[in-house]
């Protein structure tokens, strides 16, 4: 599905560091394009899942924010709402699992929400994936075909796109990168150094 274009070559010490590689643009359309992953050495990780990733992250916001961001579940699907109230930043449907190459991937499609632009509810999804590369694990959140409400409409004036680099955009990188750190440290024992590497997987303006 994705790879194995910015790893470094194994060393044969053990690095004091490890990589998340990341990409976050506009893409032509001005929705939103966001990858991020990481790779864990070993048989550390061989039995996570996308689905249990999916729900280690949905505690993780719900930390991270100290139960400002509550993500819950309910007869419709998944909101993330402010504070428990009936406010939902943004409204997903019922999660799709499903099974790819040497791995498998959960599916949370994007269906309204404060965040989100009104004429846009009906496109945008969240993948989390994990997969196995030879002997390592490959655990990858992918954002895509996201209309958020900043930016306004697909023709955003630069006010706008600067103000959402600055706050959504931001955000949702330092949230999903310690999100991936977090991860590699629980399930490959160690606390190595996080360096972030960007990747090119699609052409746009970066955010």
């Amino acid at each position: 599905m994705i790879l194995l274009i910015i790893m470094n070559p194994p060393s044969v010490d053990k690095p004091d560091y490890h990589e998340i590689a990341c990409q976050q643009i506009l893409a032509q359309d001005q929705s939103v394009f966001s990858i991020q992953w990481v790779i864990i050495p070993g048989k550390a990780a061989q039995k996570m899942t996308s689905n249990r990733l999916l729900e280690i992250y949905l505690q993780y916001v719900k930390l991270l924010t100290l139960h400002i961001v509550c993500p819950a579940m309910t007869e419709n699907g998944l909101e993330f709402s402010l504070c428990n109230s009936s406010i939902a930043l943004i409204k997903f449907n019922m999660p799709v699992h499903q099974a790819v190459t040497n791995g498998s991937c959960t599916t949370i499609h994007i269906c309204g929400g404060a965040l989100v632009q009104p004429g846009e509810c009906d496109r945008g999804q969240m993948d989390f994936m994990v997969e196995q590369i030879c002997e390592d694990t490959c655990v990858t959140l992918q954002l895509s075909d996201f209309c958020p409400l900043l930016l306004g409409s697909n023709r955003p004036a630069p006010w706008r796109k600067w103000f959402y680099r600055l706050t959504q955009a931001y955000i949702h990188k330092v949230v999903t990168v310690r999100f991936l750190a977090m991860v590699y440290r629980q399930l490959a024992g160690d606390r190595p150094h996080t360096r972030v590497v960007k990747v090119a997987l699609r052409k746009g303006e970066e955010t």
